[in-house]
């Protein structure tokens, strides 16, 4: 699986995080902002990504 900058992301082992959006891949790591835990660097070697839907857009009312 190819992950990277901007792909939608769940964890496997910690869904109260939310969905997270890769900011960065460098080798193993990858930092994830994550709806609910903020930034998180993960070590991919060790714990498997989940790809995610991209969320729908807001509709705004007026």
């Amino acid at each position: 699986m190819l992950i990277t900058p901007g792909t939608w992301v769940l964890h496997p082992t910690q869904a109260d995080c939310g969905r997270g959006q890769v900011q960065s891949v460098v080798g193993q790591r990858v930092t994830v902002n994550f709806e609910h835990a903020g930034k998180v660097v993960i070590n991919a070697a060790v714990i498997s990504l989940i790809l995610a839907d991209e969320p729908a857009a807001q509709s705004l009312h007026v």
